[in-house]
């Protein structure tokens, strides 16, 4: 009797917990959805509903999936580093599948993209006690340009500035300092540095950037002496996550021509990206009518070649490597290749070839140990007028760090840096030995080194600390400390505070293209000392989340302070360029403010200007100091990038340009030329149409006022001064240095772009 109640009681329970249970169950719903960002899907977004285990990730078509929900109403939530966050209300009472009408469009959040500059991790950069700006090829995209030279033009504080009218060579300069104290690394490695950063610049495209990072002010502590001025680190694009193919083409109406194709491929467990750019542009301009090409006339081609390999333990593994080759000519529009060196029709002509090769290697040992390694040969064969310039640089780099949390706060970085530079010319520069025998010294240099960092977080502070040794086998000992202070008062506000100490050893006939023109005598006029400098950099970011968009502000005061500087005196003999270190000091000074506004409607603003203070203070003969300005530093710089996307019809219209100041020219005792330049403005217009399948099609104008310098070079009639005696009272001489701005003027672009996902 009494089993028989048992079982009896079993099953009663087994049916209540049945009936129970069955609603709950069979009242389950499912919601799908895809989620874009600038008409791409976007993939790895995590999708949730908060505060329950319901969640996805989308695929590669963007698209997400979640199924067994119980009814009830919720907050769906879209997250993923580098993105602002969504939340959406969302009530689930059907059996059927919700499927959200329209993609989720993502707007993209920088205050949390992923940096490496500043700590060699990836690390948020919100997180980074560095103040680092990030750029996104999207942003190059607003206005396509054919070389990263042309490209930094939209960056706030940034200047591509070109030093010479007849070959355009150039420089890009941070914060009014010239482009000797920016380093350029590709992957954190130093391979565009003295000779290269004349024209090396120039050849590399933008289909092999993933991103690039700016950190402005001295990075010595993790990049060595010459990032005085400021770093440019450009990330290269990983092969695993890189389209299948990519081609970007256009053409202007100057005839200018650029093709970018990347192409991705496996090969057993090695992913491998294939970048190649060709750019030509061989169209005699004159529109000046001064005898003299416009622009130069290029023919250019780059090769980039990434592999990444897929290792059973998951740790990193890169190779890269990348051939460029470039003919430049610029000159008399008559000129040709026959006359090269010749003193009958003036011609400056420049052939450049460059190999690199670059890696990172993570060793397979419990620690987190790395090495990176890079080697690059750069030559030039060129010619300025009858002045030969025959040059030849080879860069060898190798570096193990290591990185370790020490404790749960404190992370520890300990590298152990080596780099070595061959550098020979046909100068006086790798010349030793008197007037009686003269013999050729190339120039050999070994620059061993070690680096401490630590990165302390306490609350809402954190604290990175730095000190770099280097051995530089001409120059003896450096000492390079750094230290970075970041308060968050929270996430949406954050303070930064940093400043060091930078060291940096000139090479003159590298770093001053007017030093090559043939126009003038060069005179060093003692031994030249390494400069020095102190730097301080304040940084305030604000992020703003709006109900249909974000607003991020950046907001900086900069201040660096130089010892035994060395700056080209062009005005005193209009014959010479003279070369000393100043008996004073130089500073660079000056405020910065960035807005970035993005909205879900279509709308995004990119604004910034910079107001800075660039000069030397020097004593005179009579011991009275004197106060000079340095030349193409503008007071004022603005760039501006405003644009607006119609999603149904998927058509983009970007507006972009900047804006300058008047900045001091290098003219000539009696210059009937002002010394200084005009206001000026360089704008351009785009307007993009995306297809299905990832397919554009694009076309602009450049330049919309048609603005280019007047009288950018002094007697074009006369290159060779074969006639400097005649009709000349006030003793002018060739001279194409006085430069502010692109003799190009307006154009109209074309273009197509495709990329395919697997």
């Amino acid at each position: 009797m009494y089993i028989c109640l048992k079982l009896k009681m079993k099953s009663l329970f087994t049916i209540i917990l049945f009936l129970f249970l069955y609603p709950a169950a069979a009242q389950t719903g499912r919601i799908e959805g895809r989620v874009e960002c600038e008409g791409k899907p976007v993939e790895f977004m995590v999708v949730g509903l908060t505060g329950t285990n319901f969640s996805s990730i989308t695929d590669k078509n963007g698209a997400f999936s979640i199924s067994e929900i119980p009814f009830s109403k919720y907050e769906l939530q879209f997250s993923m580093v580098g993105y602002e966050k969504i939340k959406r209300n969302i009530t689930i009472n059907s059996s059927d599948v919700i499927r959200l009408k329209q993609s989720v469009v993502m707007t993209e959040n920088s205050l949390n993209t992923v940096v490496i500059t500043g700590t060699m991790q990836e690390i948020s950069r919100s997180e980074s006690a560095i103040p680092i700006e990030i750029l996104t090829p999207k942003l190059f995209l607003k206005n396509p340009t054919p070389s990263l030279f042309e490209s930094m033009q939209m960056v706030n504080g940034v200047q591509p500035q070109l030093n010479c009218n007849v070959c355009n060579t150039g420089d890009i300069h941070i914060n009014g300092m010239e482009g000797p104290y920016t380093m350029i690394t590709i992957d954190g490695m130093p391979i565009v540095s003295a000779l290269s950063t004349v024209y090396g610049l120039s050849g590399i495209p933008n289909s092999l950037v993933n991103r690039i990072e700016v950190v402005k002010g001295p990075a010595s502590t993790l990049y060595g002496s010459e990032a005085v001025g400021g770093l440019i680190n450009i990330i290269t694009k990983n092969p695993i996550g890189a389209p299948i193919l990519s081609v970007d083409v256009f053409a202007t109406s100057d005839q200018e021509y650029n093709t970018d194709i990347g192409l991705k491929f496996k090969v057993g467990k090695a992913h491998s990206l294939l970048g190649i750019n060709y750019f030509n542009f061989n169209n005699v301009m004159d529109k000046n009518h001064d005898g003299f090409t416009d622009i130069t006339l290029q023919n250019r081609i780059s090769i980039f070649n990434k592999w990444s390999f897929e290792r059973k333990d998951g740790r990193l593994a890169n190779i890269a490597a990348r051939f460029v080759y470039e003919d430049r000519w610029g000159g008399q529009t008559s000129w040709e290749n026959k006359w090269r060196g010749s003193d009958s029709i003036y011609g400056e002509s420049i052939f450049t070839s460059r190999y690199e090769l670059i890696g990172i290697y993570q060793l397979p040992v419990k620690e987190k140990i790395f090495f990176q390694y890079s080697l690059n040969n750069h030559d030039q064969n060129s010619y300025y007028g009858t002045t030969s310039y025959m040059a030849n640089q080879n860069i060898a780099f190798a570096q193990l760090y290591w990185t370790k949390k020490i404790i749960p706060t404190t992370e520890l970085l300990v590298g152990l840096p080596f780099r070595y530079t061959f550098y020979d010319d046909n100068t006086t520069g790798t010349q030793t030995g008197d007037s009686n025998k003269i013999v050729n010294k190339p120039q050999q240099t070994y620059l061993p080194g070690i680096f401490v960092q630590t990165e302390t977080k306490y609350k809402k502070i954190t604290a990175l600390a730095g000190l770099r040794y280097d051995y530089n086998t001409i120059h003896g000992n450096i000492f390079s400390p750094r230290l970075s202070l970041k308060y968050a008062m929270n996430s949406d506000n954050i303070f930064r505070l940093s400043g060091g100490n930078g060291y940096r050893v000139v090479n003159l006939f590298t770093e001053d293209h007017a030093a090559l023109t043939g126009a003038r005598e060069v005179v060093i006029q003692n031994d030249l000392k390494p400069e020095k400098s102190w730097n301080a950099n304040l940084n305030y970011q604000k992020f703003i989340t709006m109900a249909k968009g974000f607003l991020e502000i950046d907001a900086s005061a900069f201040y660096t302070y130089f010892s035994n500087k060395i700056i080209g005196d062009f005005i005193t003999d209009p014959n010479k360029i003279i070369f000393d270190n100043i008996n004073g000091y130089a500073v660079s000074e000056g405020v910065s403010l960035s807005v970035n506004a993005t909205f879900v409607s279509g709308l995004k603003m990119n604004l910034g200007g910079t107001y800075m203070k660039v000069y030397s203070v020097e004593k005179n003969e009579y011991g009275v100091s004197e106060r000079h300005p340095q030349l193409h530093a503008p007071d004022f710089s603005g760039n501006y990038s405003i644009s607006y996307t119609f999603n149904k019809a998927q058509v983009t219209i970007d507006y972009t340009g900047n804006v300058k100041s008047p900045m001091h020219l290098p003219v000539v005792p009696n210059d009937y030329r002002p010394q200084r330049s005009p206001w000026f403005t360089i704008q351009n217009f785009q307007i993009t149409k995306k297809f299905r399948g990832q397919f554009e099609i694009y076309a602009g104008v450049k330049n919309i006022f048609d603005f280019t310098p007047d009288d950018p070079i002094l007697r074009p009639f006369d290159p060779f001064d074969k006639h400097i005696e005649e009709n000349n009272p006030n003793g002018y001489s060739f001279d194409p240095s006085y430069n502010y701005a692109p003799m190009q003027g307006r154009r109209y672009f074309i273009g197509i772009r495709y990329n395919l996902y697997e």
